[in-house]
């Protein structure tokens, strides 16, 4: 029922819009209570643990079935060549990584972004048909990896590298990023992470992108409000952070008396809960998964460090559960491969802009326009303005 005059005193709306169904989706589903999400018709911690992620993407953006051999091989060439970036957008990337300077490369992806639209002369998606905005999306993916790490490159006073059309998406991250062809392991590693973030309901970035597809704009329009909703460190910005608890602890002996003190001072712990998890998050489980294969102190301290969270929590609080989520053991990895800490975030965003890209294109099939109501809670307002005395 819409909010009018008549119903704005009585719909109660919930805080956030905590499980208001706002539409239907046909990309996936997280199911909360069981501790399950998937795309499509595919569970998604499957797919992270047996797919390439050109796979995944051509799901989302395609729908149907994965790729047989011949599409896969076709996708994955035709996303390939997508990542060089436009001689224009390449020759302001250096005055961009300046410009952000301690914000790092998620805020000259902003920029970066609407630049790249602009350049490719992306049209508003109202104006243009499916082929055009699935076109739109794909390039838009293909570039961010490229725009990432040139970015934090060029913030880090070192030169670009250039894609290489012969590698995965991931490893072709990896190798920009770095400048060195990744071991197959760290790759692997990398892809399964960004897989299993490529989307996950209507989070804020996802719902930021397809309000402002809603209206009709560009895709880099879209893509970039999106961006700018994942930087929020209650979103987006957790891997880092989630480490930065692993420092903050230091060592063993001190992990009781820390968690002891930051849960009886009612503090978040990075890291740890999901607003729609009330199990163990699947990805942080799979991840965990991952880390282990590496081994090595990092990942016995982070494991350890769970383990009484939970514990403690359960002493202290009964009754609230608290398991990792995605961020806790997302930081682990990304540590292991070598990823910068300042990079996490960012790595994020490499993956996410697939599921984007995808709700974008599902939403501007809908030509209504997102536009909630909000209750006015203010002083009551006359209808006619007092005259002066």
């Amino acid at each position: 029922m819409p909010i009018n005059q008549t119903a704005s005193a009585t719909v109660n709306v919930p805080r956030g819009l905590a499980g208001v169904v706002v539409t239907d989706t046909a990309l996936g589903d997280v199911r909360g209570l069981e501790g399950f999400y998937h795309y499509r018709q595919y569970s998604a911690v499957d797919l992270a643990r047996t797919r390439g992620f050109e796979d995944v993407w051509y799901l989302m953006v395609h729908g149907g079935d994965l790729p047989d051999a011949a599409q896969l091989s076709a996708f994955t060439a035709q996303t390939a060549e997508l990542r060089r970036l436009p001689e224009d957008v390449r020759a302001v990337l250096p005055a961009l990584a300046a410009a952000s300077g301690a914000s790092g490369p998620l805020a000259g992806l902003r920029t970066a972004l609407s630049l790249f639209g602009a350049s490719k002369g992306f049209r508003p998606v109202y104006d243009i048909d499916t082929d055009q905005r699935r076109a739109d999306t794909i390039a838009a993916a293909a570039a961010v990896p490229t725009l990432l790490t040139a970015l934090y490159r060029l913030g880090q006073g070192l030169e670009p590298v250039e894609p290489r059309a012969d590698l995965p998406y991931a490893a072709n991250y990896l190798y920009m990023l770095t400048g060195s062809e990744p071991d197959a392991d760290r790759a692997r590693a990398i892809e399964q992470y960004l897989i299993s973030t490529i989307d996950h309901g209507f989070n804020a970035s996802t719902f930021t992108a397809r309000v402002i597809a809603s209206t009709g704009a560009d895709v880099a329009a879209a893509l970039a409000g999106a961006v700018g909703a994942l930087s929020g460190p209650l979103h987006g910005g957790a891997p880092s952070r989630a480490l930065d608890t692993l420092d903050a602890i230091g060592s063993r002996d001190r992990i009781d008396p820390w968690i002891r003190q930051h849960v009886l001072a009612g503090d978040r712990i990075m890291g740890f809960g999901h607003p729609v998890y009330r199990t163990e998050d699947p990805r942080s489980r799979m991840l965990r998964g991952i880390a282990e294969q590496f081994g090595g102190p990092l990942v016995d301290f982070a494991t350890e460090v769970e383990q009484r969270v939970e514990a403690i929590l359960a002493e202290l609080k009964p009754g609230r559960e608290l398991h990792t989520n995605v961020e806790f053991y997302a930081g682990v990895v990304m540590e292991l491969c070598g990823l910068p800490r300042q990079m996490f975030t960012p790595t994020f965003a490499a993956a996410r802009v697939v599921g984007w890209g995808a709700n974008i294109l599902e939403q501007a099939e809908d030509s209504k326009i997102i536009r909630p109501a909000a209750r006015y809670v203010g002083p009551e307002a006359p209808v006619a303005v007092p005259t002066m005395a």
